[in-house]
């Protein structure tokens, strides 16, 4: 499961004005089905050099698979159907565990609450049991 999106190689994801880039991927930005797809419209901007194809997946922008994921994400990483989050709910707050189901597009946020990052990074290295 991924999609395709131009990027700048200055950062930034092509907008469907077809001009601009946003800083962040979301739902106003260009998207392909395929690489061929991204490439035939790549073809036809100017300063194509300046700009790559990029794959876009759950384990790199799960926020753009979720929506329900909120809040900063620090961490990813995928444990069979499942991509496993450290999460900051919100600005400040302490971090959780979010288990994000590619088969439902559910979320979970674990109970247990981590005042810092090295203090999950233990709970997040070693997530395993759903």
């Amino acid at each position: 499961m991924s999609i395709f999106a131009l990027q700048s190689l200055a950062g930034g994801f092509l907008d469907e004005d077809m001009v601009h880039f946003n800083k962040n991927f979301d739902d106003w930005c260009i998207q392909f089905d395929s690489y061929e797809d991204a490439m035939d419209i790549l073809q036809t901007l100017e300063d194509e050099e300046t700009i790559d194809i990029v794959e876009i997946t759950p384990l790199t922008y799960p926020k753009y698979f979720f929506n329900s994921l909120q809040g900063i994400i620090h961490a990813t990483r995928q444990i069979d159907d499942k991509i496993i989050c450290v999460v900051e709910p919100h600005m400040g707050a302490n971090f959780k565990i979010a288990i994000c189901d590619l088969n439902t597009k559910k979320v979970r946020l674990t109970k247990t609450s981590y005042k810092t990052i090295p203090s999950i990074e233990n709970a997040f290295s070693s997530f395993g049991d759903f």
